[in-house]
């Protein structure tokens, strides 16, 4: 993910969620959350609309770096992750997809290279669009309900969490920038 070459993206950062203003502050649009952070810290703006994915291209400490959010439903995002792919010839293993987890708790993060899915339908998407579950995520814990996980997923963070989604957040942004500027593991080495 390290890549030097600016005339190409080295990297890709898709951040996952569902589109539309009634899913904007739901748990499982974390992905989006984290990515709109990064839009706004490197003046990356996601204005580009296509059919599958809102995104931007830009520099982030010189690396060229493409955020992107599909404009899929979660269980469609392999969809847009293949396009954004084939579009710009980014390698699997140079995406970074930032998801929700119900299985860590709120305010904690895990960065891996590859993996399961974990039951997620947007990593179940992507692998099978990809036809590999060997891609970096970043897995940003929403916490498990005593019941209801849909009803969970899908609602909006209570106010008294509110502070704790936005250090995490501010976490999860300094774990990608850590993934471009000096390489997943070695991110991982420092976050996980």
């Amino acid at each position: 993910m390290a890549s030097h070459d600016s005339s190409q993206p080295s990297s890709a950062v898709i951040g996952l969620g569902n589109p539309g203003a009634r899913y904007a502050n739901s748990r499982h649009n974390v992905g989006y959350m984290c990515v709109d952070l990064l839009s706004n810290r490197h003046d990356i703006r996601l204005d580009d609309k296509r059919k599958h994915a809102a995104l931007g291209q830009g520099f982030l400490d010189g690396r060229s770096v493409i955020l992107a959010k599909p404009r899929t439903y979660m269980n469609a995002s392999g969809i847009a992750v293949r396009y954004l792919v084939q579009r710009f010839g980014v390698a699997p293993g140079s995406l970074l997809v930032v998801i929700d987890d119900m299985d860590l708790p709120l305010g904690k993060i895990r960065l891996r290279t590859a993996g399961g899915s974990g039951g997620h339908n947007g990593l179940n998407s992507i692998t099978a669009e990809l036809d590999t579950p060997d891609y970096p995520r970043l897995r940003i814990g929403i916490g498990r309900p005593g019941s209801g996980a849909i009803e969970h997923v899908l609602g909006p963070f209570r106010r008294d969490e509110e502070d704790i989604l936005a250090e995490t957040l501010s976490k999860a942004a300094e774990v990608v920038e850590a993934c471009i500027l000096e390489g997943v593991q070695e991110a991982m080495n420092r976050f996980n």
